[in-house]
């Protein structure tokens, strides 16, 4: 049987007791019906897992033993930066629960001049926070036990004009000619999917600048979630931990 993995944000030490985040207890509590004893599976991100036990249920409040630490490896090789433009409704949601099972090591979320969403810095931040808790639940049943970084929602302008960190940066332009793509050596890329209706001219011109090369997943166009998903498995499959799968 498959236990609960439970994300703690706090310090995990072998013979402690830990207060399990409240939306979890209740979870625990209310749907799993959660006793004294039962056995959970704790882990704060470090990249250890570590055997716990339910120590008390006290109406939404849960409490567990924390055991052993055990090192765990799920991370890809390759470390795959994820430029998403934040696309209308729950669709971001999607976005970054599947790019943190297919094991993106960050997630920057942008705005971009054919973006439709428009966030002030309370709406960003309340975004960024909720975005978060997606990536601990997606962690939390995927089996990760590093949480992937996520950024704060920013222009793509802020993000182009900062110094590049990987020699691979591609950019998925549907209209590109194909072209053969270099072998990934360095085991980190940066992939950025635009908006709904595309990324402007103008910010191709910029990607470019930046060191970017156009990349296109095939003759069809794809919505902004689907290109997400098929442009991540498709570098897992060619350079990541997917390789041995095909």
């Amino acid at each position: 049987m498959r236990l609960t993995r439970v994300y703690v944000d706090a310090e995990l030490e072998s013979g402690s007791i830990v207060e399990l985040p409240r939306e979890t207890a209740q979870h625990l509590a209310k749907v799993l019906r959660a006793r004294s004893g039962d056995q959970i599976v704790l882990f704060n991100g470090d990249g250890r897992e570590y055997a716990g036990a339910i120590d008390g249920v006290r109406g939404s409040r849960v409490s567990a033993a924390v055991g052993e630490g055990t090192n765990i490896d799920r991370e890809s090789p390759l470390g795959i930066t994820l430029i998403q433009c934040i696309p209308r409704g729950d669709r971001m949601d999607f976005i970054v629960q599947k790019a943190t099972e297919l094991g993106v090591r960050r997630i920057v979320p942008v705005l971009s001049q054919r973006s439709v969403v428009r966030l002030d810095a309370e709406q960003a931040e309340s975004k960024a926070t909720h975005w978060r808790a997606v990536v601990v639940n997606a962690c939390e049943q995927c089996g990760r036990a590093k949480l992937p970084m996520l950024d704060a929602p920013a222009p793509l302008v802020n993000y182009l004009g900062g110094i590049a960190t990987t020699q691979h940066r591609l950019v998925l332009e549907p209209d590109v000619e194909p072209s053969d793509m270099p072998a990934i050596l360095s085991g980190h890329v940066e992939i950025a999917i635009g908006p709904e209706g595309g990324f402007a001219e103008d910010e191709l011109e910029a990607f470019r600048l930046a060191g970017f090369v156009g990349v296109r997943l095939g003759p069809r166009i794809l919505r902004t979630e689907t290109a997400a998903i098929a442009a991540l498995t498709w570098l897992q499959t060619r350079y990541g931990d997917m390789q041995t799968l095909v």
